[in-house]
């Protein structure tokens, strides 16, 4: 069942998305050759905790950390520890906040210094394809149309979508319905609804789309250690289009 959000539950989701969109503004400015993984979890708890809010992943089905640090071959779920980034590396940055019950969740994937022209276009597309999905957003759009433009960007480009791992609904729950594909058929799918929240979210690899975890049970790498990105923003529906609830005031709405 995809639950629609009433205004009062919005608002919260709201201030749970401006927690995490300000969470990665700190994110933005601490990546830098040098820092631990562990010191950008430690900055973000610190952040999250101190808006009245609980990191969302911290303790989800045993997760050990606030956030999910994944470097350059890894795509989701990596653990943040004592591993230093060094110069051309990339980090996909994942987010959560809880504030009052409701939860607002963003990835980012961020370059280390400079980068090779390869993973810059890898950077560059994978925002793409996000806002290329968000552009479609609103009601009676049927889902999977949103899928198959995030889908188009990626393919055009050389690049491989994963399957295994999709973006979802989000509200009391960090995980509702619908499962959202980055990939798929348009005019299929269900129909978008005003309140709808939606976390969208490519995952795109420089390589092979297939991938495997790592015996942590967590840490998910490309199988042919090809490098990879992953941005997500946590949407809703509107009565003509969408809200980004975990944008920053200078990023674009689409």
């Amino acid at each position: 069942m995809i639950i629609c959000k009433s205004e009062s539950e919005l608002r919260l989701m709201r201030e749970a998305g401006r927690i995490v969109a300000e969470t990665h503004r700190l994110m933005a400015q601490a990546v830098k050759p040098g820092i631990t993984t562990g010191e950008l979890d430690a900055i973000a708890e610190k952040y999250i905790r101190s808006q009245g809010a609980t990191p969302s992943f911290k303790g989800y089905n045993g997760f050990p950390s606030s956030i999910c640090a994944s470097v350059n071959d890894e795509l989701v779920h990596g653990f943040p520890g004592s591993r230093k980034l060094n110069e051309g590396d990339i980090i996909s940055i994942d987010i959560g906040a809880q504030y009052e019950g409701y939860h607002g969740d963003s990835a980012w994937t961020y370059a280390v210094g400079s980068v090779t022209p390869e993973v810059q276009r890898l950077l560059d597309v994978t925002e793409e394809s996000l806002y290329a999905g968000l552009a479609l957003v609103k009601p009676d759009v049927r889902l999977y149309t949103v899928s198959h433009a995030i889908q188009k960007v990626i393919e055009a480009a050389g690049f491989s979508v994963v399957r295994e791992y999709v973006g979802h609904g989000i509200g009391a729950d960090l995980h509702e319905e619908p499962q959202i594909p980055n990939y798929g058929i348009p005019d299929r799918g269900p129909r978008l609804k005003p309140g709808m929240a939606l976390a969208i979210e490519p995952m795109v690899n420089i390589g092979e789309r297939y991938v495997r975890t790592l015996e942590d049970n967590w840490t998910v790498v490309t199988q042919d250690a090809s490098w990879c990105a992953h941005f997500e923003h946590t949407v809703v529906v509107t009565e003509d289009g969408f809200e980004i609830l975990t944008k920053l005031p200078e990023q674009p709405e689409a």
